[in-house]
């Protein structure tokens, strides 16, 4: 009976070590900071992983104005939300988002191009009617400047410090869509914002539309393959030294579970390319 146990024992231990090294549950605390459109999901996204490791808390800090990627930088955060990457630090890309022309329903401009696009939120463009538009004023809305989605817009479109002083900032994507319907005159607003509020807001029957632009559509498919090419990465940052917690993190954000919710508000990245 004893020698039976003992090869039990020395059969069990090789199992062990056959299936390599038990990985430790996530555990620590993390906090990711922010200042762009991605709040909600990466709200749902750092709870569900917190519920299934419990022993893992993240914090959450969004602020319109804040430097996020400082923050990183400074210690004062592990993960940074933004668009565009760092030299110095790593960069995990775990989703698109479109980038979304919006103007009122009543604007009549059927399409623009790129470089149109990039004249008119430089303020070359005085008229909508120079774009084949109606005979009306054109109005910018500006979003914050420190915003990811500004700073991305600005550099796709070669603009970067172009967009005129004058132009009237609005902070949340909710917001702006609520001006761009309250402006008077309504054919006069126009504004830039994520796709999935502006979709949302089309399919809701809000009094808006988005311009094609280069005679493509902006939805979920011309985003991720590229058609449409006003668009930018969602980003995680973070310090290159390796971190158990933000690895773990970054990994979800990259599974089924968490593509699936981030595609309640960005384009799941295509594993197929």
């Amino acid at each position: 009976m004893k020698l039976f146990l003992l090869l039990a024992g020395i059969l069990n231990s090789l199992c062990l070590l056959e299936a390599g090294p038990i990985l430790a549950e996530p555990s620590g605390s993390l906090v990711i900071t922010g200042n762009g459109p991605e709040y909600r999901v990466i709200e749902q996204l750092a709870r569900t992983f917190e519920k299934a490791n419990p022993r893992a808390y993240i914090d959450i800090i969004w602020d319109l104005n804040a430097k996020t990627v400082e923050r990183v930088k400074a210690g004062q955060a592990q993960i940074a939300v933004t668009g565009a990457p760092d030299p110095d630090l790593a960069a995990t890309q775990i989703a698109w988002d479109g980038i979304a022309v919006l103007v009122n329903l009543s604007n009549n401009t059927k399409e623009v191009t790129t470089q149109q696009v990039a004249d008119l939120f430089a303020g070359k463009v005085k008229q909508w009617s120079d774009l084949g538009g109606p005979d009306t004023r054109v109005l910018i809305l500006d979003r914050t400047r420190q915003s990811n989605i500004r700073e991305t817009f600005e550099e796709r479109l070669g603009i970067v410090g172009k967009i005129p002083e004058s132009a009237k900032v609005v902070g949340p994507d909710d917001k702006v869509v609520k001006t761009v319907v309250g402006t008077l005159p309504p054919q006069s607003a126009v504004t830039y914002v994520s796709m999935a509020p502006a979709l949302e807001a089309v399919a809701s029957g809000v009094a808006v539309r988005l311009l094609p632009i280069d005679k493509v559509e902006p939805e979920e498919p011309t985003v991720k393959d590229g058609r449409y090419s006003l668009r930018r990465p969602v980003l995680l940052l973070s310090k290159k030294e390796p971190d158990p917690l933000v690895k773990a993190f970054t990994e979800f954000a990259l599974s089924p579970e968490g593509q699936k919710i981030l595609d309640a508000d960005y384009t799941p990245l295509d594993k197929t390319k």
